[in-house]
């Protein structure tokens, strides 16, 4: 098992929570992004994801090193799917331990904010009214509106 990786299938939580477990944790935090039905008043169909394989892989194991340096003792796994994901599908898993649950949930929160802002992944939403590529800008309703 890769600790950082981009995925195709469905996100086995279980995996990643076994693979951050050991004998010095006190604590392991799991933290999903899944995709929701609706975001500011519109109906999200599905989800498709893109990603740079190489370059995300990579970003992600940087950002796990960045975590290790700021909270030691914590062990990380992160993986992001890619393709078309349904609603309540996984889109992120973030799994850490740590000696104590501060930290991990400081590491946790700290992971999805850096995912957001370092790693090659794009995210096109699919609404019952058109759709949109999704990067740094948001859509709001009314906003941002192609109609296919």
């Amino acid at each position: 098992m890769k600790p950082f990786e981009i995925v195709e299938t469905p996100i086995d939580t279980q995996k990643y929570a076994d693979y951050v477990l050991h004998a010095g944790a006190g604590a392991v935090t799991i933290f999903t992004g899944n995709v929701r039905e609706w975001t500011h008043g519109v109906r999200t169909l599905y989800l498709a994801y893109e990603a740079y394989i190489p370059m995300a892989e990579k970003k992600l194991a940087e950002i796990g090193a960045e975590m290790e340096e700021r909270w030691p003792g914590v062990k990380v796994a992160i993986v992001h799917r890619i393709g078309e994901l349904d609603i309540s599908d996984i889109a992120v898993l973030i799994a850490v331990s740590s000696p104590h649950r501060k930290a991990a949930y400081e590491a946790n929160e700290y992971a999805i904010e850096r995912i957001k802002e370092v790693v090659p992944i794009w995210k096109k939403e699919i609404w019952e009214d058109g759709e949109e590529w999704i990067g740094a800008q948001k859509r709001y309703p009314g906003e941002g509106k192609s109609s296919n």
